[in-house]
């Protein structure tokens, strides 16, 4: 794990955002095309603010959500809505959504389409991820219904997930797809999840604290 400690936050976000730029500028060079997936939520608003006017081929970009919760996309709870509006914008707009949503009351009615679409574009070049202070990332909570199969080696790339405290059903990308992208990288902020942080960088069960699947290899952005 590498970890870097920024002055401020807004010097976090323009790194971060300046880092995955040249990841995935790296990526387009070598292979002509690149994946992303981001996290959901306020925290990556300001990197997808800066990301989003990058100078990139961004029409040989596939970009997705790490997990989704299981609204429409008119919710103000949905991560594609967040993305669409944040991301997916300005020059990024020519860059291709790969959906975690689409109609049904539940994820398991359209999980295999979904999945299907998902297996096309890995592997992940680059990977953004965020943690609670519970040591969560995607949508792999410890509790969760399903986490020790969306842990596995052999996992599938897509899993619908339950878990005490979320309130929707959600759908995850699973632990050998988050550790499969060629860069990781962790944004934390606030000295709530720096401590959890340095709980998941203890020796312990994966289960107890599912970032632990990616922290190795992933660089680490941190501000207070």
């Amino acid at each position: 794990m590498e970890l870097i400690e920024y002055p401020d936050r807004e010097m976090m976000m323009v790194d971060v955002a300046q880092r995955i730029a040249g990841d995935l500028n790296s990526a387009l060079m070598s292979r002509g095309q690149a994946t992303l997936a981001v996290p959901g939520g306020t925290t990556p608003g300001p990197v997808f603010d800066v990301l989003s006017a990058a100078d990139l081929d961004w029409a040989g970009v596939s970009v997705l959500l790490t997990d989704e919760r299981w609204v429409p996309e008119d919710s103000p709870r949905s991560n594609t809505r967040l993305l669409r509006e944040r991301l997916l914008t300005g020059r990024a707009a020519a860059a291709r959504l790969v959906p975690l949503y689409a109609q049904a009351e539940t994820p398991e009615e359209r999980l295999a389409e979904l999945s299907a679409g998902v297996a096309a574009a890995l592997p992940l070049s680059v990977c953004l991820l965020g943690m609670g202070a519970d040591m969560h990332t995607a949508s792999l909570f410890p509790g969760a219904d399903r986490l020790e199969e969306a842990l596995a080696p052999e996992a599938p790339p897509l899993l619908a997930m339950r878990a005490p405290g979320a309130t929707e059903p959600r759908i995850t990308l699973t632990a050998p797809v988050l550790k499969g992208a060629m860069h990781v990288h962790l944004l934390i902020a606030g000295a709530e999840k720096r401590a959890a942080l340095e709980r998941a960088a203890q020796a312990g069960p994966v289960a107890e604290a599912p970032i632990r699947c990616v922290l190795p290899d992933a660089t680490v952005h941190y501000a207070e």
